[in-house]
């Protein structure tokens, strides 16, 4: 599972275009993996990031927009709960599927900019504060090859990768959905909307997924369910530019959401001497320095070596694995989650925006084949989709679709 992407700092602002009035207004509470995971991420204020990644409540302002170039479920800060949902669309003729799309993606727009407004109409999203609700909208491979629609040249299905048991129950869909907010009251509302709303446009529910963030002291780097200090770092805006959102052109501000849902053997890593447990992360557990480094922020040496000739941080280190150094610098931005479906189902939900999956079958393949991590994981759901550009007020998803 690749969670090592260096040490950057994350930006995801939107390229200038006459949508520039979004702001990210929310430092939500965050995890990112040097072990398994995903970022802790920072407010984004005014186009410019004030600082290293940290977590926090998020602040009492007004509501996040939800028009704007880029969908807000990226460009914003990470936030403490997600609710992700997967749909399909019946398959007769290509063009009475457009127009089920064009239904589908109109009403979902309809209905999460309503949700996410200063003033929502439905009761249970007022009195509490302000909804927080920030959601994106993909289409999956499938549905782009069956359609003919116009979506990046890279968009595919991951292969499968060595020790995958995916359900498939679980796994892919035509249209996916991701809402993200402050609490998990605001996304079982919002999700029973958006699922309402897709099914009467003709969308047929195919899976569902919760997931959340530890409540972690601001400033400090949150922990996974392994334990693991995560939090370190992601893309800075010029990389993000380059690694995650397309290039120019017609899929300049959208970019590829890659899904796993892993469970992890808790009970059996927590087994292991804190001493293993440092060598299988790359990581010293206790503060999630890097083997070999001083200071929790450091970037991993993956070429340092003892006097013995062996790698400081071993060859099989998850840390080591998923360097960026393997493939030529290339990030990912990561926004996962854990999950908690039972004592025997828990884990996390990876979840990675990059402009081309590649990116993640690379990383995936070398994990697949010497992570030492791999016997406490079992990649159990996967999922990829294109997440489309945002929305005018007046205009709706897919615009870009059809061209």
């Amino acid at each position: 599972m690749p969670t090592e992407q260096g040490n950057a700092q994350d930006s995801t602002r939107p390229a200038a275009t006459r949508f520039g009035r979004r702001r990210a207004l929310l430092a939500g509470g965050a995890v990112l993996a040097a072990g398994v995971g995903a970022v802790a991420d920072e407010p984004v204020r005014d186009g410019r990031t004030t600082g290293r990644a940290t977590t926090g409540a998020p602040s009492a302002q007004a509501a996040i927009p939800f028009h704007g170039a880029r969908q807000a479920g990226v460009t914003v800060s990470q936030q403490p709960a997600t609710h992700l949902l997967s749909f399909d669309l019946p398959q007769p003729s290509a063009a009475t599927g457009r127009k089920t799309l064009r239904s589908v993606l109109g009403a979902l727009a309809r209905t999460l900019a309503t949700a996410a407004s200063d003033s929502p109409p439905d009761p249970r999203l007022r009195g509490g504060g302000e909804t927080r609700l920030t959601s994106l909208v993909g289409i999956g491979p499938s549905l782009a090859t069956r359609l003919g629609l116009n979506v990046p040249d890279s968009l595919g299905e991951l292969p499968t990768f060595p020790g995958d048991r995916l359900d498939p129950h679980r796994s892919k869909g035509d249209i996916l959905v991701q809402l993200c907010a402050a609490d998990r009251w605001t996304l079982a509302v919002v999700a029973e909307l958006v699922d309402r709303a897709a099914l009467a446009a003709g969308a047929v529910p195919r899976w569902t997924q919760t997931g959340f963030l530890p409540h972690t002291a601001p400033g400090t780097t949150p922990r996974n369910l392994f334990g693991s200090k995560d939090g370190i770092a992601n893309p800075d805006h010029e990389a993000a530019e380059r690694w995650v959102w397309g290039p120019p052109g017609a899929h300049e501000n959208g970019t590829v959401l890659v899904y796993r849902r892993i469970r992890m053997d808790v009970t059996g890593f927590a087994g292991l001497p804190e001493s293993r447990r440092d060598r299988v992360i790359g990581r010293r557990d206790r503060d999630g320095v890097p083997l070999g480094g001083t200071a929790e922020h450091d970037e991993p040496d993956i070429y340092a070596k003892n006097p013995d000739g062996s790698y400081v941080i071993p060859a099989t280190a998850h840390v080591r694995l998923a360097s960026p150094r393997f493939d030529g610098g290339a990030r990912m931005l990561r926004r996962s989650y854990s999950y908690d479906d039972g004592p025997t189902d828990r884990g996390l939900l990876f979840c990675a925006f990059m402009r081309e999956p590649s990116r993640f079958t690379r990383v995936q393949n070398r994990l697949a084949a010497l992570d030492a991590l791999a016997p406490f994981l079992q990649h159990r759901a996967s999922a990829v989709a294109y997440v489309l550009p945002g929305t005018a007020p007046d205009g709706t998803f897919g615009e870009q679709l059809w061209t």
